[in-house]
């Protein structure tokens, strides 16, 4: 299939642009693309016409325009969070084995939005549309770990800490302190402290913004696994959220 120049050299000249060169004059533009100077002007003074490119009144460098913010924007929000997950849940629930869940935060508490049985899987006390508590829960400590102290604050502001296990979080200090560990580890755990028996791992799902949009968890009865089991459910895990984030946007837009 043949390639149009103009439009492949225009789209070159977008992709010059990133972290750390968010601004370009016209003679760098040129020298990378190896290309004339009135060449490349042309192609600059399209890509104004159509917003896709700006340059700054004060240096007449040149950056990218708002158009490719909008058009990102419009993709990321077509993009349902339960409709792109549920690859990824079917994936992680028949290489585990185990029940996989997508839960997103609603209030003080997590919702369960989807949910994939593994074959080994006998957790049977979620369903969709279920409500979870965020102090007992890998997801929920997943779904909120990550936000700025202000807003952990404002979760928790008048939050109760019910005892569900013996092993249940009481106090808020002691919630602080393991969201402390999740950050440190990269994920959360729920070790029989919402149900008895039950053993959980869990991880954020971010957007384009870096935003905490969801969490996904592994759920299995933790006398039917080994240390190692774990330690693999976690690497998979890991590599499920880090894929479906980037789905969702996330490291492409803060590029």
């Amino acid at each position: 299939m043949p390639i149009i120049q103009s439009v492949e050299r225009a789209l070159r000249i977008l992709d010059l642009f990133d972290e750390y060169h968010k601004e370009l004059k016209i003679t760098e533009i040129s020298s990378r693309m190896d290309l004339h100077k009135s060449t490349v002007h042309s192609l600059l003074k399209t890509l104004q016409e159509y917003h896709y490119i700006e340059q700054n009144p004060d240096n007449g460098k040149y950056r990218l325009g708002m158009k490719l913010l909008e058009r990102s924007s419009r993709l990321v929000q077509s993009l349902d969070i339960r409709q792109a997950a549920n690859p990824f849940l079917q994936k992680l629930s028949k290489t585990t084995g185990q029940t996989a869940h997508l839960v997103i935060l609603d209030g003080k508490e997590g919702v369960y939005i989807d949910k994939v049985e593994g074959d080994k899987a006998v957790i049977r006390y979620s369903r969709i549309g279920r409500r979870i508590p965020l102090h007992c829960s890998a997801v929920g400590k997943a779904l909120i770990a990550f936000k700025s102290p202000e807003q952990i604050r404002s979760i928790l502001k008048g939050y109760e800490y019910q005892k569900h296990t013996e092993k249940t979080i009481r106090t808020e200090e002691a919630f602080l302190q393991e969201l402390e560990r999740v950050r440190k580890r990269g994920y959360a755990t729920d070790d029989q402290e919402n149900e008895p028996g039950v053993f959980c791992i869990a991880a954020a799902v971010r957007d384009h913004s870096g935003e905490v949009i969801a969490a996904i968890s592994v759920s299995m009865l933790k006398a039917r696994v080994t240390d190692e089991d774990k330690e693999e459910y976690v690497k998979l895990l890991l590599q499920t959220v880090e894929e479906l984030s980037e789905r969702m946007g996330y490291g492409v837009m803060l590029k």
